[in-house]
C-alpha cells in the first residue's frame, strides 16, 4: 500500500508557473508507475504526464507537451510537475497516481493508488 499527497496547487496568472509535489509514503515506490492526471468541473479526469523508470522516460499529453515537465526525485520518494507558461484552460484539480509495476499508463484506469488532488487556477 502506497500513500499519495500532492501539493503545490494554487491561484496563478496565465503565463505564469508552478511546481506541483507528490510524496508517497507507506512504501518505496522506486518501482512504481507514477503519473499525472487533472480532472476539470464537468470533465472526465483526462491524462497529464507519466513517468516509466525504465531509462527515465517521460510522457506527455499533447496539451501539456514543451511546457509542463514530470520528475522525480527517489531519495524523497517524490514526483514532482513543473508546469510552465499556463494557459486558463489548464485549470484542474490535479491528481498524483501510482501503480505497483514497472512502465507507464496514460488511462487512468490503470493506476491503482490516487492522491487527493491539489487546486490549480489559471487566470486570465
Amino acid at each position: 500500500q502506497v500513500q499519495l499527497l500532492e501539493s503545490g496547487g494554487g491561484l496563478v496568472q496565465a503565463g505564469g508557473s508552478l511546481r506541483l509535489s507528490c510524496a508517497a509514503s507507506g512504501r518505496t515506490f522506486s518501482r512504481y508507475a507514477m503519473g499525472w492526471f487533472r480532472q476539470a468541473p464537468g470533465k472526465e479526469r483526462e491524462f497529464v504526464a507519466a513517468f516509466s523508470w525504465i531509462g527515465d522516460r517521460t510522457y506527455y499529453a499533447d496539451s501539456v507537451k514543451g511546457r509542463f515537465t514530470i520528475s522525480r526525485d527517489t531519495a524523497k520518494n517524490a514526483v514532482y510537475l513543473q508546469m510552465n507558461s499556463l494557459k486558463p484552460e489548464d485549470t484542474a484539480v490535479y491528481y498524483c497516481a501510482a501503480r505497483d509495476t514497472i512502465g507507464y499508463f496514460t488511462n487512468s484506469r490503470d493506476y491503482d493508488f490516487w492522491g487527493q488532488g491539489t487546486q490549480v487556477t489559471v487566470s486570465s
